[in-house]
Order: C-alpha cells, then structure tokens, then sequence
C-alpha cells in the first residue's frame, strides 16, 4: 500500500500579544521542527486585509522560511494568481528555485484570498483575471519552458526551472481543470467540505497523463489539533472556535488563548454552518486523532494530507505537528507491513 505524505499548511496567523517579527520568528520555528519530524513541504497561504493573518506576501515568506530550512519543500498554498501577474509570479518562483534548487512549489488557486474590495484595489480586472484562470495558469507554464526563450515576452530567471505547480480548490471548478492539465490537485477540505467527494471523483474520472504527472495526485486538507489528553486538545480547541465566530460575524481578531471547553462552545461547534466547516477536524490525543485520520485516509484515498493546526502557543503548535507526524509514521508502517 502507498506511503502517505504528510504536509503544513499556514497562514502565519498572527496570536494576540504577538508581533509580526514573532510571528514570522515562530513561522521558521515551526518549519524547522517539522523538518525534523518528517514533514514533505510545508505551504503558506496568500490572504490580504486581515490584520491576523501574516501571509500577506507569501513569496516573501516562502524565502525567508526556505532560507532557514535545508530540505523541506517550501510553497505556496497558495498564490491567489487573478491578484497577479503571471510574468511576476514565474519571476518571483524562478528566482525562490535558483536559489533553493529541487525545494520550491507553486500552488495556485482562483479565489482572491480577501474581500471584494480590496481583491479591486490588488487588481481593478480581478474579475475578468479570475475568469481567465485556465489563460493564466497556461502562461505560467510557458514561462516556465525552455521553448519560451525564443519569444520576445520572457521570464528569463524561470526558463527550465523545476518548480512544481499544483491547483488548488475548494470547488468542483479547479478540478476540472487540474484533470485536463495533469497536474497535482489539492483540495481545501479543512474548510470548504461540501464538495469534497465530487472533486475527487471529477478529478480522478477526468484525469489526462501531462508531462509532469502520469496519473492522479491528491492532496487533502485537514484541521489537527492534537495534544497528551483529549480534554487538553479540547482546550486548545476554543482559540480555534473563537477565530471562526470572528469569521462568521465579520469581527476578525488576532488568535485568542484557549480557555475551558464550555457548554457555550460545545453548542458552537455544532451550529449547521460551523458543524459542516469543521467536519473535517480531528481533535483529541494521538489516539483519538490517529483512528479519525486512517477513517479519512481509507475513505478518500488521498497520495498526501496537509495539516492545518491552528493553536494560540507555538510549543503547543509544535507538539501537536510532531504528535500528528507520529501517527503517520505509524500508520504509512501499518499501511507497509498489510
């Protein structure tokens, strides 16, 4: 049975008490444990206008962590590319890959990562920019080829350079598109679960072999949040509940400390909208989390996980990533001695 990867996905979200330096300090922080604990890559998200998300320049911070790092894969989970220049974007990913040879991926979504606004004030064309997605993701490639060196339109620092590109989703939509292309596909199912099972399935039945990929390559995300005990995890929890009360009523904040699990919050939690947002979210010790994780594994038939643990503390964050590598070593060395 094949080996599951298993990956970070952050948004170098920003805690209270904590500035941007130590934010991005912990951002490293964490890069480099879960380089240590066996992590494949590790992805930071673009969003904008959203004082407690730090990801805003994701490039930025893909070198910076890149920098601090020595073999994990270091990406972008993803760049928003209707926000973008696809000339910029090969030039800013070649030169992240020149410098950080075989380590560098490109993940590329649709969404503008912000609200209507300021998605006009990034790009007054974002509309039509987001529409053309299929026309920008095609011109990325091109000046990422070797054969795009006789044109006069060039991204000479990307020419030939492997960087990886993989579409991102939270709809059916970019799985169409991920199937026709042949490219990897990674499927937001930490928040957006509705679709789930219909973008694997137009995936894996519309999937055409491409140069880079012979045959489908899944990634899912999941929500983890594990600690020694389920009630500690359970605590941990509330600072999670809070930031998606904040998301719901339009009053974001930075993440809060977790407090006692409450009654309050159990009846949060399974409020409708809240309910299907976090139904893929394990919680509890390791080996509550490890028997919800082979569940999903064995249901959606996934190549990778990228884990999304949003935690208050950083040593928190750090012991849940390492607890949750841990039960993929287990399972991947369950999943090889069947």
């Amino acid at each position: 049975m094949q080996h599951i990867l298993y990956s970070i996905l952050d948004l170098a979200l920003v805690s209270k008490g904590h500035s941007l330096k130590q934010t991005y300090n912990n951002t490293l922080k964490l890069a480099q444990q879960a380089e240590a604990f066996g992590y494949t890559r590790y992805w930071l998200a673009e969003h904008h206008n959203a004082h407690n998300i730090g990801s805003s320049a994701t490039s930025v911070l893909i070198g910076y962590v890149a920098e601090g790092t020595k073999t994990l894969r270091v990406g972008s989970g993803g760049v928003m590319l209707p926000n973008h220049s696809p000339l910029i974007i090969a030039e800013q990913f070649g030169t992240l890959a020149s410098l950080y040879p075989n380590r560098i991926d490109l993940g590329l979504g649709r969404a503008p990562g912000t609200d209507r606004e300021t998605a006009q004030a990034i790009r007054s064309d974002f509309m039509q920019a987001a529409h053309s997605f299929p026309e920008e993701l095609k011109k990325i490639q091109t000046y990422f080829s070797k054969e795009n060196a006789s044109s006069k339109v060039r991204a000479t620092v990307a020419e030939g350079v492997d960087v990886p590109i993989y579409i991102l989703g939270s709809s059916t939509d970019s799985a169409h598109l991920a199937a026709k292309k042949g490219l990897p596909y990674a499927f937001a199912s930490h928040f957006a679960t509705n679709q789930l099972w219909d973008a694997l399935e137009i995936y894996r039945k519309e999937f055409q072999p491409s140069s880079v990929l012979k045959k489908p390559y899944i990634m899912a995300g999941i929500n983890s949040i594990i600690a020694d005990t389920d009630e500690e995890a359970e605590r941990l929890l509330t600072s999670l509940i809070r930031m998606i009360v904040g998301i719901f009523t339009g009053k974001r904040d930075f993440v809060q400390p977790p407090t006692a699990m409450t009654p309050e919050f159990e009846e949060i939690l399974q409020h409708p909208q809240i309910h299907q947002m976090l139904k893929y979210t394990f919680v509890g010790s390791k080996a509550t989390v490890k028997t919800q994780v082979k569940e999903f594994i064995a249901q959606t038939k996934v190549d990778e996980l990228i884990a999304v643990t949003n935690i208050y503390g950083i040593t928190d964050k750090i012991h849940s990533y390492k607890l949750f590598a841990e039960i993929m070593d287990e399972i991947n060395s369950e999943r090889s001695i069947n």
